[in-house]
C-alpha cells in the first residue's frame, strides 16, 4: 500500500501435541511512516520485529512446518553423491564452499575462482605487454651474432691448379670464428599510431573484463536468488503437507463417527500423497539450485550452504532518463564498443601512415679469427715464400750487374727465414676463438619514400575505414538497444512490484477463505471437496506471492546488469 512499509518476516514453527493446526502469527505490519512501500524477504531465519505504536497488524493462520522424516532415502543418496563429487573436486584443487554465504561473499568468491572470469582476466597481461611492445618500437633495436667454423684437411684448388701443382702440400684443418654487432633504428608513422592503438586496445580489454565481471555478478545474483526461491518453496510445500495430513486426520475422525464418507478419506489421502511428491521435488530443486550456484562460483559442491543475505522489495523510484544516464556511462558493453571505435580509428591512421616516408639508421661492428690446427703447413708456406723472395732478389741483382751503368746490389739476406719468423708465424696462428681481427665499423642512414606498391596500401586503408564504420554502426546499435532495455527493464520492475502488492492481497483473501472453509467443514456446512478447493487456492496464492517476489528481484538484477551498477542501495 502506498505511503506505508510492508515487511514479510519469517516465523518459527514448533511441534504441538494437539492434532489441530497451531495458529502462529505472521506479522504483516503496515508502517504509516513516510517512505516507499517495502516488502522484506529474508534469506535466513529471523524473528518477527516488535510492532510499533503506529503499525497495524493482520493475523492470518499459519500451520506448523512439516517434519523432516520424509525423503531420508532420497536425501541420503544425494548426500552420498555430493561427497563423492566433493572428493573428486578436492583432488583437483577446487576450493570448498563456506557454511554461511552472503551475496557479497558469493560475488567475491566467483571473481576469485570462476574459471571463465579468470580466463577473461588473462587478457589483461597480454594487453599490457602490447603497450610495452608499442613503446619498444620507439627505441633502437640491437642485435649480436657469432659463429664458429671448421674446414677439414685436403688440397684446395685455385683455378685449374691445386696446392700440390704449386709445390705446396695439403692444408691442415682450419678453425674459424666471427662476431657481429648491430644497432638499428627505424621510425615511421605506423610506430606512433601503433602506440595509440595499443593503449586503446588495452582500455578495450579492461572494458571487456569489466563486462565479464558484470555478467558474472548477474549470474551469481540470479543463482543466489534461485536458491532462496527454492528454499522458500520447500517451506510452502511443507506447510501444505502438514495441512493435508491434518485434513486427513480430521476426515478420519469424522468418518469414525459417521459424519464423513470413505470417498472423503480417499480424497484426503490423495492430497497427502501429492503433497509428499511435491515436497520431494521441491527439496531436489533446492539441491540443484545450490549446486548450480556453487558451480558458478567455481567451488566444490556442498550439500548444505546457508545463505545469509536479505532482500527487500521496494517501490522503484528511478525514472527512465535517470537510469539511461547511468547506463550511458556505466553499461559495460557500450563502453567496450566505444573503446573498440577508438581502436578502429587508430587503425585507420596506421593504414594511412603507409603513404609516409620512413627513416632507418644502422651501425655495425664485426671481427673474425682463422687458426690452422698444425703450424707446419704455415711454416712451410713461410719458408717457401722466403726462398722465392731470395731467388727473386738474386735474379734482380744479376740483372743490375749486367747494366751498362750497374746499380747497387740488393741485400738478399733480408729474405732469409729465421727463427724469429717461425716464432711469429706460430704466435700469429694462436687466435681461435676470441682473438678477433677487427673489421672497420660501418654506419648507414636510409630514407625510404613509398611510391607504388600495387594498391596494397589503399586496400589496407579501405579495410581499416570499413572497420571504423562498422564500429560506429555497432555503437549506435548498442545505444538504441540500451534505451529500449532501460525502458523495458524499468517497466518490468514496476510491473513486478505492483504484482507483489496484488499477490499479497490475494494471499490474505486466500488465508481468510481457508480459515472459513475449515470452520464450516468442522460443523458440517460444506463437503470435503470444498475444503480441498480452499486449500488449493491457498497453496496457489502462496506460490504466486513467492513467484512475484522473486520475479521482482530477478527484474531488478537484470536492470542492474543493463545500467552497469547496483541499484539496491540507491
Amino acid at each position: 500500500m502506498k505511503g506505508g512499509r510492508v515487511r514479510i518476516v519469517r516465523f518459527t514453527h514448533r511441534r504441538n501435541p494437539d492434532p489441530r493446526p497451531t495458529r502462529t502469527k505472521r506479522h504483516l505490519s503496515f508502517d504509516d511512516s513516510p517512505g516507499l512501500s517495502t516488502f522484506a524477504l529474508a534469506g535466513r531465519a529471523r524473528s518477527a520485529p516488535a510492532s510499533s505504536s503506529n503499525a497495524s497488524e493482520l493475523e492470518v493462520p499459519v500451520y506448523p512446518r512439516h517434519s523432516r522424516r520424509l525423503g531420508w532415502a532420497t536425501r541420503g543418496l544425494t548426500l552420498l553423491l555430493t561427497l563423492l563429487v566433493a572428493d573428486i573436486a578436492s583432488a583437483q584443487g577446487v576450493p570448498t564452499a563456506p557454511a554461511f554465504l552472503s551475496l557479497d561473499e558469493a560475488l567475491e568468491l566467483a571473481r576469485l575462482h570462476n574459471p571463465g572470469f579468470m580466463a577473461a582476466q588473462n587478457d589483461r597481461g597480454v594487453a599490457d605487454w602490447g603497450v610495452r611492445a608499442a613503446y619498444g618500437q620507439l627505441l633502437p633495436s640491437a642485435s649480436a651474432s657469432g659463429s664458429v667454423g671448421w674446414q677439414g684437411t685436403g688440397s684446395q684448388r685455385i683455378g685449374n691448379l691445386t696446392f700440390q701443382d704449386l709445390g705446396v702440400g695439403d692444408q691442415p684443418n682450419y678453425y674459424s670464428s666471427s662476431y657481429s654487432l648491430g644497432l638499428n633504428y627505424n621510425i615511421n608513422g605506423a610506430v606512433f599510431y601503433g602506440l595509440s592503438q595499443a593503449k586503446a586496445a588495452r582500455e578495450q580489454t579492461e572494458a571487456s573484463i569489466n563486462q565479464a565481471r558484470v555478467d558474472l555478478d548477474t549470474r551469481v545474483t540470479l543463482s543466489y536468488l534461485d536458491v532462496l526461491r527454492q528454499k522458500e518453496a520447500v517451506e510452502l510445500t511443507g506447510q501444505q503437507l502438514e495441512r493435508a495430513r491434518f485434513n486427513l486426520r480430521l476426515v478420519e475422525g469424522q468418518a469414525q463417527v459417521g459424519t464423513a464418507t470413505g470417498l472423503a478419506v480417499n480424497q484426503a489421502e490423495v492430497q497427502v500423497g501429492r503433497a509428499e511428491v511435491a515436497l520431494i521435488q521441491a527439496e531436489n530443486a533446492v539441491a540443484t539450485a545450490t549446486y548450480r550456484l556453487l558451480q558458478t562460483l567455481g567451488l566444490r559442491p556442498s550439500p548444505a550452504v546457508a545463505l545469509t543475505t536479505d532482500f527487500d522489495v521496494a517501490s522503484p523510484t528511478w525514472t527512465a532518463p535517470q537510469l539511461l544516464d547511468i547506463a550511458l556511462n556505466n553499461n559495460p558493453l557500450l563502453r567496450t564498443r566505444r573503446l573498440g571505435r577508438n581502436v578502429a580509428r587508430d587503425g585507420v591512421g596506421s593504414a594511412r601512415s603507409a603513404y609516409f616516408p620512413s627513416l632507418s639508421l644502422g651501425l655495425g661492428w664485426s671481427g673474425f679469427t682463422r687458426q690452422a690446427s698444425n703450424t707446419d703447413f704455415l711454416i712451410a708456406q713461410g719458408q717457401a715464400s722466403a726462398v722465392g723472395g731470395f731467388s727473386s732478389c738474386q735474379s734482380t741483382n744479376e740483372l743490375y750487374s749486367r747494366l751498362a751503368d750497374p746499380l747497387p746490389a740488393l741485400d738478399c739476406s733480408r729474405f732469409a727465414f729465421t727463427e724469429a719468423d717461425r716464432a711469429q708465424i706460430i704466435a700469429g696462428n694462436d687466435v681461435f676463438p676470441f682473438n678477433f681481427l677487427q673489421s672497420p665499423p660501418s654506419a648507414s642512414l636510409t630514407v625510404s619514400v613509398p611510391i607504388f606498391q600495387g594498391f596494397t596500401r589503399q586496400r589496407q586503408l579501405e579495410s581499416a575505414q570499413a572497420q571504423l564504420d562498422d564500429s560506429e554502426y555497432l555503437l549506435r546499435e548498442q545505444e538504441i538497444a540500451l534505451q529500449a532495455d532501460v525502458a523495458i527493464g524499468l517497466s518490468q520492475l514496476q510491473t513486478a512490484f505492483r504484482s507483489v502488492e496484488l499477490e499479497q492481497r490475494n494471499q490474505s483473501y486466500a488465508d481468510e477463505q481457508l480459515r472459513l472453509a475449515l470452520e464450516q467443514y468442522r460443523v458440517g456446512l460444506i463437503p470435503f471437496v470444498d475444503l480441498v478447493e480452499a486449500e488449493t487456492v491457498k497453496a496457489q496464492a502462496d506460490r504466486d506471492l513467492l513467484n512475484a517476489i522473486y520475479a521482482y528481484h530477478d527484474a531488478l538484477t537484470n536492470l542492474e546488469a543493463v545500467v552497469g551498477e547496483s541499484l539496491r542501495d540507491r
